[in-house]
């Protein structure tokens, strides 16, 4: 992936702009790379562009928790300062006196 080409970083905590559901971004693909299927179940008046980045979420709501994929131009930075509470969190990051996501040294390559 390019320098500079994502707007949201791994370990930034963001909220989705439409649903109600916030999450932690694990991973980055910068541009669409999940299945047809997937593509094709989102409303077309409403599914995103292909060509942009694309984040994987340790996702929560009010109901569960969840791994979601979400396009760039549906996130917005969360700025609550609540904890992402998602029972994967641990495995992904810990977690600074600052409250910050700091990827493990074991899930980089």
């Amino acid at each position: 992936m390019k320098s500079g080409s994502a707007k949201f970083a791994i370990g930034q905590v963001v909220r989705h702009r439409i649903y109600p559901f916030r999450g932690v971004i694990f991973d980055v693909d910068p541009e669409f790379a999940n299945t047809e299927e997937w593509w094709q179940s989102i409303p077309e008046d409403v599914r995103p562009s292909r060509d942009q980045p694309f984040y994987h979420l340790l996702a929560e709501n009010e109901e569960s928790q969840y791994i979601a994929y979400v396009s760039e131009q549906n996130l917005t930075p969360d700025t609550s300062g609540e904890p992402v509470k998602h029972p994967r969190v641990a495995e992904f990051f810990t977690i600074g006196e600052d409250g910050a996501y700091r990827v493990r040294a074991s899930q980089t390559h």
